[in-house]
């Protein structure tokens, strides 16, 4: 089953189950609360933090993406017409700052072998930065691995879930086909859920990346 910000998997804490959720969260916090992104202590100024526990006081301007912040990693599926078949994939995305007015965004990922769930190699990379602006916008600035660049614009549909969707889409000459995408992201019970739709020169906007994951760091 597919799921999405606002659709849990049916494996963890349901909604109305508050008290598991409250416990599943302490836990998970006394596991991540350590750690951060790594630093290099030789370089001036403030490093990236990916924990509010450490670092710079995050900006105010970045208050209604605080959610966001830390290191997740969990399993996800790609699926659609311009790929040749599905796949599970491994996925860690990062989320930080350094105390000014927007967040790095940081995405790897690892194709799973389709019966044991063993990586068989890497896959789609992506890095950008999230920027918030005072009329509640956001800006989301992407640039894939694989030679496209997206200017996303989106806002808050509620404190824990984020729609965005493409303005400007900018290819290389040996780019992936991409023209369109659009992303939902969702903070659901302490874990990270998104769904990535994604429109090519042959193909209408369809689903193409879903993912839930858990958070390691913050």
């Amino acid at each position: 089953m597919t799921t999405t910000p606002d659709q849990p998997e049916s494996g963890g804490p349901q909604r109305g189950s508050g008290d598991a959720a409250v416990q599943a969260a302490a836990e998970r916090a006394e596991q991540t609360r350590s750690r951060n992104v790594p630093f290099f202590d030789d370089l001036p100024g403030v490093g990236d933090t990916a924990n509010l526990r450490e670092g710079p006081d995050l900006h105010q301007a970045c208050h209604p993406l605080l959610p966001l912040i830390g290191v997740w990693r969990g399993e996800g599926e790609a699926a659609h017409p311009s790929l040749d078949e599905s796949y599970r994939f491994l996925q860690q995305v990062t989320f930080a700052h350094d105390g000014r007015p927007f967040l790095f965004y940081e995405s790897r990922a690892w194709r799973l072998d389709g019966e044991g769930g063993s990586v068989v190699g890497p896959a789609f990379r992506e890095v950008g930065w999230w920027r918030p602006q005072e009329d509640e916008t956001i800006e989301l600035l992407l640039v894939h691995s694989t030679g496209v660049s997206e200017m996303f614009f989106g806002r808050p549909r509620n404190q824990t879930t984020w729609e965005l969707s493409t303005d400007a889409v900018i290819r290389t000459p040996t780019a992936e086909d991409a023209t369109a995408a659009s992303r939902l992201y969702g903070v659901v019970e302490g874990s990270l859920a998104y769904v990535e739709e994604r429109a090519t020169s042959e193909h209408e906007l369809q689903p193409r990346l879903s993912a839930k994951l858990d958070r390691i760091v913050g």
